[in-house]
């Protein structure tokens, strides 16, 4: 049936409710936890329960999930006993009961038990919702089962293509069971199947199964709670109804104790209308029309309007008694007019706001796309293409000819041979290297026991998909990867012969990570048969063909092997390979529209083994992806993989048998041999120049290897040689000042008798009394009076400040009555670790040696920036540098300061004492430093390492601390990575940023753990652990804290928020929010200096206003890790473990007043432990 709508810019009004769609379904698949069940038209999976279910008047420990649509509460019965002869004689929970089929490779019924926070959150929505009046629902534990693209089994004639989606939660309480059904209406294409060659409609509903008869005489049918009857109306209602509000969510209370009385349903029929504006243009729109049933296709153009008829079910069974109510909804569907008419609104007389449809564009979804490609806007939208020299599906892309690695983890369980016991797999390690310019892949699992290593030898076909994506391309083919990019899932089905064993691999890869490493997840489960010890397996090169559509692959092909048996007899057997890969494409220009419908994968060179020594199995492979059909195979050696080119170059072919080699992207050389591309030197960062000290002047990179030498501000001469300008001999000062000249600068002060700024000095004694005054006559008056105004410590007697000529606190204060003196800064606080013991004085920095610099009195949380200040940031391989003016990033001089090719370098720290430079890497776990000035690197930390993601540096103490994201701890060790010892090992998941507040004695972090965030402080020996923040965070990757507001900032990736507290009083104040993806952050100055993932640059924001003032971009478009302060001479303190390492014989480690020795974890003897703290 047609519909002709007619308008030029006019608009109709018309009043919808949007259904539910599969985007709003819970979490489902490998990535969360899911167990897949086997592919079949009639499987089942026992599940043991971790909480009790309650269903009707019984309990029960275990559930038995089947491909048909249901879960049951005892082991069904075969299909054939239930399918069209309901009530079935278990227990079952029907989501939708049918004759249901997933042997095709595209459907999957998805199952896991789940206690998250967030799901069982969201449950207790859906249940509150659905039932307003109840009180207290609070889950604790939910079954999640996901029946995904499952066809009807049977001829489906010209319906074989329909797929439904559909989702069963069962909610648990400590006394009560709830069941949610989810239908999203796009996904619902069928709605019966064929049961003895006649096609009956599903149903939907709660079946108690046989109960014991009366005094225990047999048994009688229990009460079959039916939500559907045998109407495609009711049928269709599933997805367009509702009994909680929602259309397409279906809530029942099933089960309650001590007492039952009946199936309860949602109390919420009604939906709130949305009222929506549409865009009526002219054209000829054809009606939708969903096949449910297909014998009924003629009633689509007659439907009956949705009303609900509340109904009783039909009781089965002596149990079922007058006294219980039984509640139940029907719908009929809704009628559709003969002559549809079009609504014409003129838009004078259309008394709402209009609102155009704002489709996606580049505009603000290029982040989205990888960096090495470009966003491309269409009609309806925006894809992204990799650019040239890079292929990929835009959302990632790879350097063409750069080998690619392949990192992930291996789950399931397998049966050997005739064994009752299965071998399991939890997170095996699977790691994949190809070599892209001649298609060689390389494969390897670890952990692989020897009672089934020899026997997965036949099972190249574990990373058969790694070869795929990045196979040798022959002219006009393309492989995998370039088609459909790092993001798929893939299911494949080995069936052996002649034993019938069947093996069932499901593998989700998620793309390329911030390493570029492609990730992959694979689940094993079924059987295979045995390999004995010492055999060995040869595999016969094959031959695949992938058959292509828009978003399904699907191969299948017969392999044989050879077994050389240990007494020299050889064994020829075969499997049967079907697999389909689903990705998603961009919708909005046809991504195969340039790729044969069907191309051939050749494999090759196919070599298997057995590592029993390192329990390793081991495959490697040469693929290539070409055409069907028989022919002249390409001879060019570009097409062959027989060039010799380097592997990080790209073969380049010409006519006939010539070729070239170029290097990949980021790589130099003649393409025969590269290397990874080389800067010219920087003599600044190298220390190589003839500049003079960093305190008086600035090296300036200008290119190539050339450089220049310029004083700084308060200095002269020619950048090698500057002197400092004596400003007081230019008569800068008031002449009743006295002028105070210091290095690079001078200060200006009245003198006694006069008052004003130095510039400008009035006589008289009516200035201003300082702030030390103040508190000098403050503690006078109250000493006078006999009172107490100020206790620092608790003392006998009266503490009185000591202030100086010009009324500043003097830099040494004592306190008579108690002989204890102590440092304080130019505000007169404590300076901490300063407080010497009666009898003895500390040495104090004298503030009047370097008084304040002229000009504008900065606020009281800003210091004046130290000249010779640098940004340190990480990316893959390497560690850049920013120059700093103040606040501004000198981005013209930034170059590299340290190249570790082949690292990917995370965490980056500066020790400001021997200005080195720390950092981790996770390649192969360690962590390292070198001088600022460049030279040899020393390896400090690299055994007992998981994945070093953070580093703070203790310069007072020379102690280093570092988390370990992959063995959840933190540990503390000099600065020369010896005297190791864990801080903590318990209560952590994620730990990655670190940060010491020396001075003071604490120690921060960060746990991104997504179910639990958190941030934490302790001291630095690791006393006084505390929750600082818990509450409103997602992802706290970036944490810093500036000691002159005593302000410890975080940045979340998951809100996307920068926020700071005060660690003592607990307030707590949002910057800014709407940043992208931040993963390490520092303060300097006023700004905060942030690096972001998906913007690959450095980012400055003002820690006062939170707006983003400066931008940095690298050269190098690549993700950007840690970022530091490096600083020209440490900031002053001093702290318990700044002298003589506090008396300690090992690790001095300071927490708040006072310190603790401790001895390191490895001990030989020599040091002894007294647990005691000073």
């Amino acid at each position: 049936m047609m519909a002709l709508a007619r308008s030029v810019g006019l608009l109709a009004l018309l009043v919808s409710v949007q259904g539910l769609t599969r985007e709003q379904l819970f979490d489902y698949g490998i990535r969360v936890g899911d167990k897949i069940l086997d592919s079949g038209t009639d499987s089942v999976r026992e599940l043991e329960l971790e909480q009790t279910l309650f269903f009707f008047k019984g309990k029960f420990d275990k559930v038995y999930v089947n491909t048909n649509g249901f879960i049951s509460l005892a082991e069904p019965t075969g299909e054939s006993e239930y399918l069209g002869k309901m009530p079935a004689s278990f227990g079952m929970i029907a989501a939708f009961l049918g004759d249901l089929d997933t042997t095709d490779g595209a459907g999957y019924v998805y199952f896991r038990q789940d206690k998250s926070p967030d799901v069982l959150q969201r449950v207790a929505e859906h249940i509150s919702q659905a039932f307003p009046s109840d009180d207290e629902i609070e889950p604790t534990h939910a079954i999640i089962v996901t029946w995904e693209n499952v066809a009807p089994q049977g001829e489906r004639g010209p319906g074989g293509e329909y797929r439904n989606t559909f989702q069963l939660v069962v909610a648990n309480m400590k006394s009560a069971s709830y069941a949610i059904l989810l239908y999203p209406e796009e996904n619902m294409q069928f709605g019966s199947t064929l049961i003895d060659d006649e096609d009956q409609p599903v149903e939907v509903g709660f079946n108690e199964g046989k109960v014991p008869g009366w005094f225990s005489w047999g048994s009688t049918q229990g009460t079959y709670y039916r939500i559907t009857e045998d109407s495609e109306e009711s049928i269709n209602a599933l997805a367009q109804e509702t009994n909680s509000g929602r259309p397409g969510v279906w809530v029942y209370e099933i089960g309650t104790s001590p007492l039952f009385t009946s199936i309860t349903p949602g109390e919420v029929t009604e939906v709130t209308e949305v009222t929506s504006v549409e865009t009526v243009v002219e054209s000829l729109v054809p009606e939708p029309s969903v096949p449910w049933i297909r014998h009924h296709e003629d009633l689509l153009t007659s439907e009956a309007p949705y009303e609900p008829l509340a109904t009783s079910p039909e009781p089965f069974g002596e149990s079922s008694t007058p006294d219980e109510p039984q509640h139940r909804y029907r719908y009929v569907q809704p009628q559709q007019p003969q002559n549809p008419q079009v609504l014409i609104i003129d838009e004078d007389e259309l008394n709402v706001d209009v609102f155009s449809y704002n489709y996606e564009t580049c505009s603000s979804n290029k982040h989205k796309c990888s960096v090495f490609a470009d966003c491309r806007d269409y009609a309806d939208g925006y894809c992204c293409h990799c650019k040239p020299g890079y292929y990929g599906n835009g959302k990632d892309c790879i350097a063409e000819g750069k080998p690619q690695r392949m990192n992930g983890k291996v789950s399931g369980r397998i049966y050997v041979g005739d064994s009752p016991s299965p071998v399991e797999f939890s997170n095996n390690d699977l790691h994949s290297y190809v070599v892209t310019n001649d298609g060689r892949a390389y494969i390897a699992i670890s952990s692989i026991p020897s009672s089934i290593g020899p026997s997965l030898q036949p099972l190249p076909a574990l990373g058969e998909a790694i070869g795929w994506a990045f196979a040798l391309q022959q002219p006009d083919y393309r492989n995998g990867f370039s088609i459909i990019g790092g993001v798929f899932t893939r299911q494949a089905e080995v069936v052996f012969q002649p034993g019938n064993e069947r093996l069932t691999i499901r593998q989700e890869f998620s793309g390329i990570d911030e390493h570029d490493h492609l990730l992959i997840s694979t689940e094993l489960d079924g059987r295979i048969p045995e390999v004995p010890q010492g055999a060995t397996v040869q595999i016969e090169p094959y031959r695949e063909i992938y058959q292509y559509s828009s978003s399904l692959i699907t191969s299948s092909s017969r392999r044989d092997y050879t077994v050389n048996m240990p007494d020299g007899s050889v064994r020829t057997h075969s499997y049967l390979w079907t697999q389909s890969i689903k990705f998603q494409s961009c919708p909005h220009e046809e991504v195969l529209s340039a790729v044969p419908a069907s191309q051939q994968l050749s494999v090759d060179q196919i070599f298997v083994m057995y590592d029993s020594g390192n329990q390793l199995i081991r495959f490697a492979m040469s693929n290539k992806i070409g055409s069907i059909h028989s022919g002249i195979p390409e001879q060019n050696p570009c097409f062959t993989g027989r060039h010799g080119c380097d592997t990080n170059a790209v073969c380049r072919p010409a006519q006939g048998k010539d070729f070239s080699c170029e290097c990949a992207s980021g790589f130099t050389g003649d393409g025969r041999v590269c290397y990874e591309t080389e800067r010219p030197v920087d003599h600044c960062q190298r220390g190589t120049h003839d500049c003079d000290a960093p305190q008086r002047s600035r090296c300036s990179y200008t290119g190539d290897s050339s450089y220049i030498c310029s004083c700084l501000p308060g200095f002269s001469g020619d950048g090698r040689a500057c002197q400092d300008i004596d400003e007081c001999q230019l008569g800068r000062c008031h002449s009743d000042a006295i002028c105070h000249n210091t290095q690079g600068s001078f200060t200006c002060q009245c003198r006694p008798g006069f008052h004003g700024d130095g510039f400008s000095c009035t006589p008289g004694s009516d200035r201003e009394k300082t702030a030390c005054e103040r508190h000098r006559e403050a503690a006078q008056a109250s000493s006078s009076s006999g009172g107490f105004f100020f206790r620092p410590r608790p003392a006998v007697g009266q503490y009185v400040p000591s202030c100086d000529a010009y009324g500043a606190y003097e830099p040494l204060q004592c306190h008579a009555s108690a002989g204890q003196c102590w440092c304080v800064d130019s505000s007169g606080l404590e300076i901490p670790g300063s407080r010497a013991q009666p009898g003895s004085r500390p040495m104090c920095i004298d503030h009047s040696v370097a008084p304040p610099l002229i000009g504008p009195t900065p606020k009281a949380d800003i210091s004046p920036l130290t000249p010779g200040a640098n940004l340190l940031f990480s990316q893959s391989g390497k560690i850049d540098h920013i120059p700093l003016d103040g606040n501004r990033m000198i981005k013209d001089e930034a170059k590299t300061v340290l190249h570790v090719p082949g690292k990917v370098v995370i965490a980056v720290a500066f020790d400001c004492v021997e200005q080195m430079i720390f950092w981790s890497d996770i390649t192969q776990p360690s962590i390292s430093r070198a001088t600022l000035q460049g030279g040899e690197t020393s390896l400090l930390i690299s055994t007992d390492l998981g994945c070093p993601e953070g580093i703070a540096i203790d310069h007072m103490s020379r102690n280093m601390y570092w988390t370990d994201s992959i063995l959840d701890r933190i540990e503390v060790s000099r600065l020369d990575g010896s005297q190791r010892r864990v801080l903590f090992d318990d209560d952590l998941i994620n730990p990655r940023p670190i940060i010491a507040d020396p001075a003071y004695g604490y120690l921060y972090w960060s746990d991104w753990n997504r179910d639990g965030p958190k941030i934490e402080r302790s001291g630095l020996d690791g006393s006084d652990r505390t929750v600082l923040v818990q509450d409103g965070l997602g992802l706290p990757n970036a944490l810093t804290f500036d000691p002159q507001s005593r302000r410890l900032c975080w940045a979340d990736a998951g809100t996307r928020k920068v926020e700071c507290i005060d660690p003592f009083s607990r307030l707590r104040r949002k910057l800014t929010e709407g940043i992208q993806y931040p993963f390490a952050i520092v303060s300097y100055g006023r700004n905060l200096y942030y690096t972001d993932w998906r913007r690959d640059a450095v980012v400055a924001m003002d820690r006062h206003d939170g707006m983003e003032v400066e931008e940095f971009l690298p050269q190098r478009r690549s993700r950007t890790y840690g970022i530091a302060i490096t600083y020209p001479q440490c900031p002053a303190g001093v702290n318990y473990c700044s002298r003589d390492n506090g008396g300690c014989s090992h690790l001095c480690l300071p927490r708040p007043g006072g310190f603790t020795c401790r001895c390191p974890d490895a001990r030989d003897g020599s040091c002894v432990e007294q647990d005691q703290n000073f």
